[in-house]
């Protein structure tokens, strides 16, 4: 499994309308996010147009992209989503964004520090 997350950049005049769309997105595309693999999936956006989203795939998200791509209704969504975003130099927001490099993960390291003795707290 992999966990991804990236990062894109809204125009500030969009956002509220960016949330009305997310608010009940199309049940297809909905679906077909499920079947690409697509899990464990959200979006965060911050009060400057950044938004973060963060998902988990079986296999990479090169791949779970791939087969998004496939789909025509991810093809309609992406044109319909590119008017909110900055800095997509041409692309489709799901092709255009940033991917972010995952630097700690907490039942990772609980894992691979198993067996370890417990360090014991700082004193006061």
């Amino acid at each position: 499994m992999q966990r991804a997350c990236f990062r894109l950049h809204l125009r500030q005049d969009r956002i509220d309308a960016y949330r009305e769309r997310h608010a009940a997105v199309w049940p297809e595309m909905l679906q077909a996010l499920k079947q690409a693999g697509w899990d464990n999936y959200s979006l965060f956006i911050a009060p400057d147009g950044t938004l973060i989203g963060y998902v988990e795939v079986s296999d990479s998200i090169d791949q779970a992209q791939a087969r998004m791509a496939l789909t025509d209704v991810n093809t309609r969504w992406q044109e319909q989503m590119g008017e909110f975003f900055t800095e997509l130099d041409g692309a489709s927001p799901d092709e255009g964004f940033e991917l972010l490099d995952e630097i700690f993960h907490l039942e990772d390291q609980l894992a691979s520090s198993a067996g370890d003795e417990p360090t014991s707290a700082p004193s006061r």
